[in-house]
């Protein structure tokens, strides 16, 4: 049977000596293989496993809920969550009432950067909104996170180093492989008919388009907050305000073909 890989995560209600040294004898006496360990929160430990059969994981449950230290949290395939919370010792901030939309603040970029770059890496159509303050380090991590998947980033209207909107791109710019990026309130504010159908042209593509200020986008728009398969939110502190004013008025331009 070919191995599988499982997330285990657990709290620890008494942290004593040796209870990462039994939990990991009782894995290997199972049988079962660790690939990551990290904590990912302050009293909870997560663990990415290599698992040969679901037996396995029966007899793991059954083992750990007898141990008074711990309780068992998750125990299942692993998500991208999981997978990132081990890599980097915490979990990605999540809206409780809408689970498409994800919270990061200025000193997590790394984090935000290696999520972008797991989305990024999955072909097909998607559309990802990213909301935040002027220089919170929004374009940045789009660009590095496509750096990280190996792919190639195509401003279809941007601010990060002068005022940009396009009205045509070249052919070899259209690529399913490219990361389209979308300032929604330079496309809203500065620009033409044929630049909204160039947007339209880059939508209908399967390929991954991320537009900064979707709330803005979608006000004048044909497109639908409901469109967007995530919307990620970037802040300086946990609970800054993002509100749109200052950036509404402060819009220059220099168009070009």
């Amino acid at each position: 049977m070919e191995a599988q890989e499982w997330y285990l995560e657990y709290e620890i209600h008494k942290n004593r000596p040796g209870l990462l040294g039994d939990i990991s004898s009782l894995l290997g006496m199972l049988g079962i293989n660790i690939i990551t360990i990290n904590g990912v929160d302050n009293m909870r430990r997560g663990m990415l496993l290599l698992v040969h059969n679901p037996e396995q994981v029966e007899r793991l449950k059954t083992i750990l809920d007898t141990m008074d230290n711990i309780t068992i949290t998750k125990m299942r395939k692993p998500k991208l969550r999981d997978r990132l919370a081990v890599r980097h010792g915490r979990y990605i901030q999540r809206d409780a009432d809408d689970k498409k939309t994800f919270r990061f603040v200025r000193d997590e970029l790394g984090l935000l950067v290696d999520f972008m770059a797991e989305l990024f890496k999955v072909d097909g159509h998607k559309l990802i909104g990213i909301r935040g303050m002027p220089r919170v380090g929004k374009t940045e991590s789009i660009v590095a996170a496509s750096v990280c998947a190996n792919k190639r980033w195509v401003f279809v209207s941007s601010t990060l180093l002068r005022q940009t909107i396009r009205n045509q791109l070249a052919d070899d710019e259209y690529s399913n492989d490219h990361v389209f990026l979308v300032d929604g309130i330079v496309s809203l504010k500065r620009s033409s008919e044929k630049h909204w159908q160039l947007i339209r042209e880059v939508m209908r593509l399967p390929a991954t388009k991320i537009v900064e200020h979707p709330d803005i986008f979608v006000r004048e728009s044909e497109y639908k907050m409901e469109d967007f398969d995530y919307i990620i939110e970037l802040r300086d502190e946990p609970d800054q305000e993002i509100t749109y004013d200052l950036v509404e008025t402060n819009v220059t331009t220099f168009d070009f073909e």
